[in-house]
């Protein structure tokens, strides 16, 4: 699959402000699950939540840099952002993860 179903991308759609970045929204009543999917880019630049992050990629490659130590993230490896901790990343190829967000809001839906 080199793509999201059908079933997911039926969700609302996340407004990203990343070009390259498509996201479906799977909303909670205190957290989002944003099923991402990323062209390769430059890279994201550095930033922080209020909240942890968890994701798990499901296809591609991502370089993720998190207080300062950087690794390489590929198909079916885990990453946690803690609250407040500085990252960035560059996706090295087509990328897709799923991502759960501990706020309720960290995206909001695309308005058409």
């Amino acid at each position: 699959m080199k793509s999201f179903p059908k079933v997911i991308k039926d969700l609302p759609e996340a407004d990203i402000q990343f070009k390259g970045a498509t996201g479906w929204i799977a909303q909670g009543k205190n957290h989002q699950i944003v099923f991402l999917e990323m062209k390769p880019l430059g890279g994201v630049p550095e930033h922080s939540h209020n909240s942890p992050q968890w994701g798990v990629v499901v296809e591609g490659k991502m370089e993720l840099t998190i207080d300062n130590k950087t690794k390489i993230y590929k198909k079916g490896d885990e990453y946690f952002i803690p609250a407040h901790a500085k990252h960035s990343a560059k996706f090295l190829t087509k990328f897709r993860s799923i991502d759960f967000f501990r706020e309720k809001m960290r995206y909001k839906p695309k308005v058409p």
